[in-house]
């Protein structure tokens, strides 16, 4: 009888012990676990969507290089200015607002003369002195046209040559020829008595009188070139 209550006590004691290990797995085994890594992992998401808003406050810096692409592009539009004007106020010409003050007609006193360098090639050298009280521009092409017997006119087309830069102050002298074949055959069908100039950059127009003794046009009009100003100096 004895043995049996021993038996039937340690039974006992041994469901208790299996009933409070089956307790406690089951508490470590609860959502506890589950529940504290998914706080971790909505922490980490959280973390992750915070970094990726601080990410997204980098449109800021974006805005910021737009802002700066902006800015670079105004003043790219800065450059406005024509190569001529801009290259004559680097020479020290006047300028209004920016352009360079060109050399006015009224300002200039103009002659022309036979600088033929031999008897094949006819020259003649167009002078422009600036009777002006200011330093201008005469950079660049004069119009010219050439006066006939018959009473018209012919343009004289550009020589293919570069301008150079021709910044006059007062009494400084600018140069610009023209430049053809002379005709020795004595049948020339080319006969001026004028030369009609506008300076560069310019609508007066002065008439000069044909240089005597300058050699005749061989192939007419068309074959005469005119060349840019440039300083005497």
């Amino acid at each position: 009888m004895k043995y049996t209550r021993i038996t039937a006590l340690a039974a006992i004691s041994l469901a208790a012990t299996l009933s409070l290990t089956a307790c406690g797995n089951g508490n470590d085994g609860s959502g506890k676990d589950s529940s504290s890594q998914g706080s971790s992992s909505s922490t980490s998401s959280s973390s992750d969507g915070s970094a990726k808003s601080e990410s997204g406050s980098g449109s800021s810096s974006s805005s910021s290089s737009s802002s700066d692409g902006s800015s670079k592009s105004e003043g790219g539009s800065g450059s406005g200015e024509d190569t001529e004007a801009r290259a004559g106020a680097a020479n020290g010409a006047t300028t209004t607002g920016g352009k360079v003050t060109f050399c006015k007609t009224e300002d200039l006193a103009i002659d022309a003369r036979d600088a033929s360098p031999d008897e094949k090639t006819g020259t003649i050298d167009i002078t422009m002195i600036n009777r002006g009280s200011t330093t201008c521009s005469a950079t660049g092409f004069a119009g010219v046209d050439i006066k006939d017997t018959d009473h018209t006119s012919e343009p004289i087309s550009r020589g293919h040559a570069q301008p150079r830069i021709t910044t006059l102050k007062p009494g400084d002298a600018a140069v610009f020829n023209l430049s053809y074949t002379i005709d020795t055959s004595g049948n020339s069908v080319a006969h001026p008595t004028n030369i009609q100039v506008t300076p560069p950059n310019e609508t007066h127009t002065v008439n000069l009188p044909w240089p005597a003794g300058a050699g005749e046009i061989k192939g007419g009009y068309t074959e005469v070139e005119v060349y840019p100003t440039h300083t005497t100096n």
